[in-house]
């Protein structure tokens, strides 16, 4: 892909104004995206190097170098220092991109199950895997864990943060599975984020003894936070 066909990359900031992006590269030469995803419980916003690194890993590459323009993401230094990032002054005429969306699934159960098996589980060893669908297909997610353990993300929003970095702000219904967990079911964090985004949608959940049940996003945050007061004016 030529630098005229790379994604224009537009961060999710109503809260602070701020538009920041970066780019990965992983050793396998392919290029991830990331932008800043705020949240209205603003020590939930997700970097943009956070959400490029946390998308290389999950796929098993492993990131290398980055390019980011200013403003800078908070933490930057811990995310260089954490891999041993090599800063990219110019881009390459050819940029390979990660491409997120996988257009066709016959049997989502099976492949949140094997999406597991790519899961970052350093410190846990409890692999949990996501599968968003959005428009054109569904965009997969892995729980990531790095040294610190608040800088980790996990499998929601590692979809969610993959689908708003490739311009994707329109989610349906997200599916979600945790093998060791007698009843799946999503974080504190990932619950605030969902709501941000989807509290309309359904969240399914893909249970240790094979059952499912389903929710809406909502309902699974009651009483969460709402206020346009919160929004940059």
């Amino acid at each position: 892909m030529s630098k005229a066909e790379t994604p224009k990359l537009t961060s999710y900031s109503p809260y602070s104004g701020i538009k920041e992006t970066c780019l990965i590269e992983g050793e396998s030469g392919i290029f991830y995206p990331g932008v800043r995803i705020e949240n209205i419980s603003y020590p939930l916003t997700i970097s943009a190097i956070r959400a490029a690194v946390c998308s290389c890993l999950g796929v098993g590459d492993q990131p290398a170098s980055f390019f980011q323009p200013e403003p800078f993401s908070e933490l930057q230094a811990y995310w260089i220092d954490e891999f041993g990032l090599k800063p990219i002054k110019k881009l390459p005429d050819e940029v390979r991109f990660f491409n997120p969306v996988i257009p066709v699934l016959s049997n989502i159960p099976k492949k949140l199950k094997e999406l597991c098996r790519s899961a970052v589980t350093t410190h846990s060893d409890f692999p949990v895997s996501a599968l968003l669908e959005v428009e054109g297909g569904f965009i997969a997610g892995v729980n990531v864990e790095v040294s610190s353990w608040s800088l980790g993300l996990c499998a929601e929003r590692v979809a969610v943060a993959r689908a708003i970095a490739h311009g994707i702000r329109t989610f349906r219904t997200v599916h979600v599975h945790a093998p060791k967990s007698e009843f799946c079911s999503p974080c504190g964090s990932c619950r605030q984020v969902l709501n941000e985004f989807m509290p309309d949608e359904v969240v399914k959940l893909y249970h240790k003894d094979q059952s499912i049940s389903s929710h809406f996003a909502q309902h699974l945050l009651p009483y969460g936070i709402i206020s346009d007061d919160l929004k940059n004016r």
